[in-house]
């Protein structure tokens, strides 16, 4: 976000508790009858249910001339992709089920949580892989993030016309 500043992250709401040591802007934290009240008004791009607790994209309020970055999993990245067909999906994957295990453990994850989001990640990353052509492999954060920035630029430089579908692959 800090590269390019044609970028507006959108903060995504949760029910579930601000993990210990999390920032307090991860997310907008808020009680399952405030997130239920805002389905019930249509204010949501996207939302689900995940491992019992709520989460979902406010329906974006991005300043002019920028593009909307949404951190989503792949419930979310389908009800995009259904209302947006044209919207650019980059699927970031772990080097490992390895490190994805220590990487959730690290973050606080009890070790049953940790078995479940594998287990549901593994699934999630077979099935993005053919939501999207770009897909990034998320080892180094500054690899990671050039990759992603290139696929952006290139997204960018095609023509408005160009199909969804004919926008190549990473």
């Amino acid at each position: 976000m800090a590269r390019d500043p044609g970028l507006w992250l959108s903060r995504s709401w949760t029910t579930r508790p601000r993990r210990p040591g999390e920032a307090h802007d991860a997310y907008t934290f808020v009680d399952r009858d405030r997130f239920e009240e805002k389905i019930a008004a249509e204010g949501f791009l996207e939302w689900a249910e995940f491992l019992g607790h709520l989460y979902g994209t406010p329906i974006p309020d991005a300043p002019p001339g920028r593009d909307v970055v949404l951190e989503i999993d792949l419930q979310g990245a389908r009800q995009v992709k259904e209302r947006h067909p044209d919207a650019l999906v980059v699927l970031l994957v772990p080097p490992s089920p390895e490190i994805q295990r220590e990487r959730l453990r690290h973050r606080g994850d009890d070790a049953a949580e940790v078995e479940r989001r594998l287990a549901i990640g593994a699934e999630e990353m077979r099935l993005g892989r053919e939501l999207t052509s770009f897909v990034v492999v998320n080892d180094e954060v500054d690899r990671a993030v050039s990759q992603v920035a290139g696929i952006l630029d290139s997204h960018r430089n095609l023509p408005p016309d160009t199909p969804a579908g004919h926008r190549g692959g990473a």
